[in-house]
């Protein structure tokens, strides 16, 4: 859970410091739908490219950026296999016939065993387990041992490839804009970006401002309670409980004792919040001032000017086939 990055604010003094959060919040809108219309991928590298360029530029540490796409590896890695097998497009790369006998499923479930068993002693958790599966398709690929039970057909088409490679991309691209903007906006400059940029939707009596207040709630809360189910998980440790190991009746029972107080923490926290916005004379739809103004500069401006056009500059490339 350390892991999850998004969310939390970390100080500092680059040009994304500086910006307008409206400008941040749309010019982040504005690359994630020109993120979906590009179908290149010469296009969607030079887009990733700019990216890490803006990272150096804005100070961010890379590490910190891949860091908080930990989390979504298994996600990642689950997309790119279902793309890769129901996607069939385009010429054949790979065709590869299956051999399942006892043996070849024996051995197949000793590497498995051998993953289960070991896998708490070696760091890199994720990469292992991609490891292990690699490992077992590899022996019904290469190991056509003992008397054949059934055949197979791993067939990975170019379709599937691009499709995989897409979809990764752009979960990546996204995560990564969506870190920036909270990495770099205060919590309470956040709030009152999108409470501005949501205000015409009181033309239609919907409040801007109480929406803006729950969308920077949640996300001020996350680090919080990540930290409070961190705590909650180093106490359950300390009576014995493992939350990596056990049976699935056992996870569940872990995960109960796990979400119960979360609920607990979580309403408290709720409470506590309520009575102190109550105290603060906080009315929900009623007019407040501010403290602390935003200011529209010149590089928001330009932010807004050049991630603007690459809206059209993506339409363009897409229906020129570039």
């Amino acid at each position: 859970m350390n892991n999850i990055v998004i969310g939390q604010y970390i100080p500092g003094t680059s040009f994304l410091y500086k910006m307008d959060p409206r400008s941040k919040i749309m010019a982040l809108i504005l690359l994630m739908i020109s993120t979906f219309i590009l179908t290149d991928i010469i296009q969607i590298l030079i887009l990733l490219m700019g990216l890490l360029v803006i990272l150096k530029i804005g100070g961010i540490p890379i590490g910190r950026i891949v860091k908080g796409l930990r989390p979504i590896i298994v996600l990642l890695f689950f997309t790119f296999t279902f793309q890769i097998l129901f996607i069939q497009t385009g010429q054949v790369v790979l065709d590869e016939t299956l051999h399942y006998s006892y043996y070849t499923i024996g051995i197949a479930v000793a590497v498995v065993l051998f993953w289960f068993i070991t896998k708490r002693f070696i760091p890199f958790g994720v990469i292992y387990f991609l490891l292990m599966v690699v490992t077992v398709i590899s022996v019904f690929i290469l190991l056509p041992i003992g008397d054949l039970l059934r055949e197979g057909q791993l067939v990975v088409y170019t379709g599937g490839l691009q499709g995989a490679f897409f979809i990764m991309v752009r979960l990546i691209i996204i995560v990564t804009l969506s870190t920036i903007l909270t990495l770099t906006t205060k919590p309470t400059d956040l709030t009152l970006g999108l409470e501005q940029l949501l205000k015409p939707l009181s033309i239609i009596k919907i409040s801007a401002e109480e929406i803006a207040l729950i969308i920077s709630i949640a996300l001020r809360y996350i680090p919080t309670l990540l930290d409070e189910a961190n705590k909650i998980m180093l106490a359950q440790a300390s009576r014995g409980v493992d939350f990596s190991e056990g049976k699935l009746k056992d996870k569940v029972v872990q995960i109960v004792s796990l979400l119960v107080p979360m609920f607990i923490i979580s309403f408290k926290r709720s409470d506590e919040l309520a009575n102190a916005m109550e105290a603060r004379n906080f009315v929900p739809g009623k007019k407040r001032t501010r403290l602390h103004l935003l200011t529209w500069q010149t590089i928001d401006t330009v932010t807004i000017i050049i991630t603007s056009l690459t809206i059209p500059l993506a339409i363009i490339l897409r229906v020129m086939g570039l």
